[in-house]
């Protein structure tokens, strides 16, 4: 089974102190590429949230933003470290004074220094809360991955069609291939004959050569390696284990030997059917880049 990268997932509960909101989207990426807005009181539990994103997004451009409000029971007071503030005050006179500037409003700048002024929750232990945001952000994610398999399910579709639309053109292909071996066996056999009316020609060695020259254009092997590759795409699409990279490593060998096809076989009929199959082989890699 395939899954998508492209997802997206929300949930929203509260309690009676706070008010949480989840929301999560993502896009293809070669590796978890996350984008994380938390409020700055749960800051500590971004490694808690980054491994639980790596266990169940896995990979992708994932942007994730965690909304927690407060409710009407829970205030938030704001003090100020005084300490620090006199620290950073002294500091800013003295350096004032040293080149001669004002020391006007150094006070207010004193304020607005790092750590001067903080604000928290009068209830300083979040756990309670952290349970529910867990709860949430799990929720979410669910709905994104629920997400991502439904976009599977479609592209798995897609993925079936263009396999079977190779798998059309190369039967015609096979059935062409006698009729061409035949064309060119018979082609040189009347320039063979034609200047052996002038020339003495030794039929035996003739032979080889001909021999030699049509399985330089045989694409027996190619075919059936092909075949092979389109079934081995097909169960490799039904395996349980993500398959993003395996699938597109599956259709570059594809795509090596649909090539070969087109360099060895020189002739119009097939040329037209290997153009196909090229053509349903680049939406199969555009497509597999956004499996996960």
């Amino acid at each position: 089974m395939i899954k998508s990268m492209t997802g997206y997932g929300s949930h929203t509960a509260e309690n009676d102190k706070i008010s949480v909101s989840v929301e999560i989207k993502s896009l293809n990426s070669k590796f978890l590429d996350l984008n994380l807005r938390l409020s700055k009181e749960y800051s500590d539990r971004e490694i808690e949230i980054r491994n639980l994103l790596n266990n169940t997004v896995e990979r992708g451009k994932v942007g994730l933003n965690i909304d927690v409000q407060s409710k009407g029971g829970v205030k938030a007071k704001v003090f100020i470290n005084r300490e620090l503030v006199a620290l950073y005050y002294n500091d800013l006179k003295e350096t004032a004074q040293s080149i001669g500037a004002s020391d006007a409003d150094l006070f207010k700048l004193a304020l607005q220094m790092p750590k001067a002024m903080e604000s928290e929750a009068e209830n300083a232990d979040n756990t309670e809360d952290w349970l529910l945001i867990q709860k949430v952000l799990n929720e979410a994610i669910a709905k994104c991955n629920e997400f991502r398999t439904d976009e599977g399910n479609t592209l798995a579709l897609k993925f079936k069609e263009y396999i079977q639309t190779i798998g059309d053109c190369l039967s015609k292909v096979e059935i062409f291939d006698p009729q061409r071996i035949e064309a060119i066996r018979t082609r040189i056999r009347q320039h063979f004959d034609e200047y052996s009316k002038s020339e003495q020609l030794d039929n035996s060695r003739f032979e080889q050569e001909l021999i030699f020259y049509i399985e330089k254009l045989d694409i027996s092997e190619e075919k059936v390696r092909l075949r092979s590759h389109l079934n081995y795409f097909l169960e490799a699409m039904d395996a349980p284990e993500a398959s993003g990279k395996k699938l597109g490593f599956i259709a570059q060998e594809i795509g090596r030997e649909i090539n070969t096809i087109g360099s060895k076989a020189n002739d119009a009929n097939i040329q037209r059917f290997v153009v196909q199959m090229k053509e349903e082989l680049e939406k199969i890699k555009e497509q597999a880049l956004n499996i996960l």
